[in-house]
């Protein structure tokens, strides 16, 4: 399951097959099993709204996490632009050679951390994740000299700037890391199913087209895919643009 979650245009197709199928069942196999009379049409269509309505909200509650989850990461990518730009101007304070190259540092590291945004190939990113850490060390190792070297106030502004850096990176993974748990996305889409199995149970009927078995789980299928395309960091159509990385990477002296 969780790798459909990192495709939701696969998703989506798997979803819509799943709950067309789940209508086929309740209209083809239940009804052989069982033809509805007037009493228990009556009591099938309250618990059919009943559960329409239950799936309904579990939708909304899911869009609603992933839509939080979305907004964080954005929040973060703009933390992390204007944790990079103060110690860029904090490192004014280092001495010339210091403060040089701490300055080459953060220009690209501030490149790789663009490129982990950007970036969709998962071998591509291995190598932007192992480059970023190896910057994070030369840049600590570029302010902790100094720091040690002459330990003043001054020294301890750059340093604690260096750490917001570092910081603001591990606050943004965790927040690519998490997700709509699988779990989650299995209940909701056992939900829908039960929905779609008692419209087709009870289609004939209430004297319904067999085409209209088609409309929810077309539309359950495309609630999927916007919940799953918004909760998906690098999946989909939507995506975090770095776009303070990308400014403050403009911004940076040559």
């Amino acid at each position: 399951m969780s790798f459909l979650l990192d495709f939701p245009r696969l998703l989506f197709v798997v979803t819509l097959a799943v709950l067309w199928a789940s209508s086929w069942f309740g209209f083809t196999v239940l009804r052989r099993l069982k033809r509805p009379d007037d009493g228990s049409s009556q009591d099938m269509s309250v618990i059919l709204s009943a559960t329409l309505a239950l799936a309904g909200l579990i939708i909304g509650f899911a869009f609603s996490m992933a839509l939080g989850r979305y907004d964080l990461r954005k929040t973060y990518e703009e933390a992390e632009a204007n944790a990079i730009g103060t110690e860029y101007v904090r490192s004014d304070l280092l001495s010339a050679a210091d403060g040089a190259k701490v300055k080459a540092l953060l220009k690209s590291y501030t490149q790789q951390r663009i490129a982990f945004y950007t970036t969709r190939d998962d071998q591509q990113l291995q190598q932007v994740n192992a480059s970023t850490v190896q910057l994070q060390n030369q840049l600590w190792d570029a302010v902790k000299g100094p720091a040690l070297a002459q330990p003043n106030p001054i020294q301890s502004l750059v340093v604690a700037g260096m750490n917001d850096v570092l910081n603001s990176q591990g606050y943004t993974q965790a927040a690519w890391w998490n997700r709509i748990p699988s779990s989650a996305w299995v209940l909701m889409i056992a939900i829908a199913a039960c929905c779609n199995m008692m419209i087709g149970f009870t289609a004939r009927s209430t004297g319904r087209h067999p085409f209209m078995l088609m409309v929810l789980p077309l539309v359950l299928s495309l609630a999927f895919l916007m919940v799953a395309d918004i909760d998906s960091p690098r999946g989909g159509f939507v995506h975090v643009a770095p776009q303070n990385l990308m400014s403050l990477q403009g911004s940076l002296a040559p």
